[in-house]
């Protein structure tokens, strides 16, 4: 494969924090051990909170007359849409029940979890599009508890817009509470009837963390690193969306790498250019992060053919992947590694970040080799029951004893011996033996 970085990333994107897992599982300790007490300390020191952990009904009303009809509008479009797609998604998965031969019945049965817990970052930005994300697909999947929780700022407790929308998508229980402390209170049930059984939302290191050492205890959604974002262009883009694009996902954190496969060398020059000015016309905090994420996770990589782009982009396997080139049908049916796709330059990862409709919590850090993102189908189990008649009792029990006896596995074949003994006493049946998994 002929490949050429323009620019390539400084530090490996893999890097383990040493120092981040080992104070996550000091503060996991302290939470089990000292629960609410502990809880309540760490939301005063670091977050400055000296309110109430569980937000009232009081606190919902006050928060949705702070924000504007137009701002109140446009949480209602984003939940539609992101309503809808989720319910396409919940109506994919399907309940069946099939008889495999005669008198032998099985099935498959989705069972929403009790408890699911949803972390809505409102840390450097106000994320009200993540409540949305995952409050509203658990209740969709027919999540009966579902309780959200997100940093409550000194004398201003939990961002506005974030509440309102946390209402709005149906939370049963809302905890002014992020970081670890936020994920620990809902892990451990200690302001809910019920410990969470599934965690999902996106955060920080530390939350990511958290949620990674809970996992097991808990389920998660996925284990999210910085967010990325990639994308493919041959020389039809437009240098001046792509690099719009890639400073926008940018903004993102200090630590968000952006990468850029293309087929131009012309255009990925141009896209190097015009970076640096992009970034600077956005507002300082932005600006900030996006020229440190650019700096030194930004890369720009020169391949000689869209298969080799596919290829490339298939290994970095990016959580999201932009797509500015001819034939967006054929990269649709070639691309096999990513979070989610946005096909053309009339689409932006924005767009599903905000209110597109599919979900924006993604699998990060190549975890999209083997991941999706969130959807209805985390909150769900898929279980699956068996019904026999004492005839396919008959056909199945003689082969289980059978290979549970070339197994060595002398209790189970004794569980269908004695059915088979039951049901035809008269009967003499070829049952295998012990010495068959010697051979």
């Amino acid at each position: 494969m002929t490949i050429e970085y323009l620019k390539k990333a400084t530090p490996s994107q893999l890097a383990i924090d040493t120092a981040t897992s080992e104070t996550v599982q000091l503060l996991l300790a302290d939470i089990q051990k000292n629960g609410r007490e502990a809880v309540e300390k760490y939301a005063r020191d670091l977050d400055g909170w000296h309110g109430s952990i569980v937000v009232s009904e009081d606190d919902f009303a006050n928060a949705s007359k702070k924000l504007s009809q137009g701002v109140k509008d446009d949480i209602v479009f984003a939940h539609a849409r992101i309503q809808d797609f989720a319910l396409r998604q919940r109506e994919s998965l399907h309940e069946f029940e099939v008889e495999l031969i005669d008198g032998l019945i099985a099935g498959q049965k989705l069972i929403p979890v009790n408890t699911a817990g949803c972390y809505v970052p409102g840390g450097r930005y106000a994320h009200a599009a993540s409540a949305i994300m995952s409050v509203c697909t658990a209740k969709v999947a027919g999540v009966p508890n579902i309780v959200a929780t997100s940093p409550g700022h000194k004398d201003a407790g939990i961002n506005p817009a974030i509440l309102h929308t946390m209402k709005l998508c149906g939370a049963d229980i809302v905890l002014a509470l992020g970081g670890v402390q936020g994920i620990a209170a809902m892990a451990y049930g200690l302001y809910s009837p019920k410990p969470a059984d599934v965690i999902v939302g996106p955060g920080n290191r530390f939350v990511a963390e958290a949620k990674r050492a809970l996992f097991g205890r808990i389920g998660i959604d996925v284990l999210a690193g910085p967010t990325e974002s990639a994308i493919i262009a041959d020389e039809t883009a437009d240098e001046n969306l792509v690099a719009a694009d890639l400073a926008g996902q940018a903004e993102h954190g200090p630590d968000s790498p952006v990468w850029l496969y293309t087929t131009s060398r012309e255009l990925g020059l141009k896209v190097i250019e015009l970076m640096p000015s992009v970034i600077a016309a956005l507002p300082e905090l932005a600006r900030n992060a996006a020229t440190a994420a650019w700096r030194d996770y930004g890369e720009v990589v020169l391949v000689g053919s869209r298969e080799e782009m596919v290829e490339v982009s298939d290994q970095y396997a990016p959580e999201h992947l932009q797509v500015f080139a001819k034939d967006l049908d054929w990269w649709l049916s070639h691309l096999t590694n990513y979070g989610s796709l946005f096909l053309g330059e009339e689409t932006t990862v924005a767009y599903g970040d905000k209110c597109a409709g599919p979900n924006h919590i993604l699998p990060t850090r190549g975890a999209a080799r083997y991941s999706g993102g969130l959807s209805v189908g985390k909150f769900i189990k898929t279980v699956t029951y068996q019904r026999l008649t004492q005839g396919a009792s008959r056909a199945v029990g003689q082969v289980a004893a059978r290979i549970s006896r070339l197994e060595g596995m002398e209790g189970h074949a004794r569980t269908g011996d004695i059915r088979l003994k039951k049901y035809y006493p008269q009967e003499a049946f070829e049952l295998g033996t012990l010495a068959g998994h010697q051979h």
